[in-house]
């Protein structure tokens, strides 16, 4: 098995990273199916999931994680959906540059059964990669630039780490600036 990149270490934490190709049991089905090459996984108990928790409990930087959010607005009566990824030291512009980019008079987050049982993934492991076909994905041109991200695998039990440039090079991912920053 060959070491991880330092960049992908360093967003790790001190979590082990393995190479998420040959760990399909770690992730959601249709995540393991939409890999990019070069993704790393790692386990990591469900209880700390949520991005502040494991920033605390594993050394996670905050800087190096980015998070999925599902929104949804609508226009002529038709809905209209959206992944938003960022980093987790900002936060999505739902009310100004998400709901520009979906061209909506008002954007909100989708309900959570709807999003987990839209995207088959379950709450706090939503992740842009291997999204429904049907939704847009937005991501923030800092997640682009970022030379490795941690984030969600579909499943609350591990996070993926992936570089910045292949969260941008995903199926119908748009790059632009989509985040406030805190």
């Amino acid at each position: 098995m060959s070491a991880a990149p330092a960049g992908a270490q360093q967003v790790a934490g001190t979590l082990e990273l393995l190479p998420a190709a040959e760990h399909p049991e770690l992730l959601a089905p249709q995540v393991a199916a939409a890999l990019p090459d070069g993704a790393w996984v790692c386990a990591i108990d469900p209880d700390v999931a949520d991005t502040a928790a494991l920033v605390e409990a594993a050394g996670v930087p905050l800087a190096g994680s980015a998070n999925c959010v599902v929104v949804a607005g609508k226009r002529d009566g038709a809905e209209r959906v959206a992944a938003c990824v960022v980093l987790a030291t900002t936060r999505a512009d739902v009310n100004g540059a998400v709901k520009k980019a979906l061209d909506v008079r008002k954007a909100s987050f989708l309900p959570t059964e709807r999003a987990v049982a839209e995207s088959g993934m379950e709450f706090g492991g939503i992740t842009p990669v291997g999204l429904p076909g049907g939704w847009r994905l937005l991501v923030d041109r800092a997640v682009a630039e970022s030379p490795w991200v941690l984030i969600g695998s579909g499943v609350r039990r591990s996070k993926l780490v992936v570089r910045g440039a292949d969260v941008a090079a995903l199926p119908g991912a748009e790059v632009t600036d989509l985040a406030l920053r805190v």
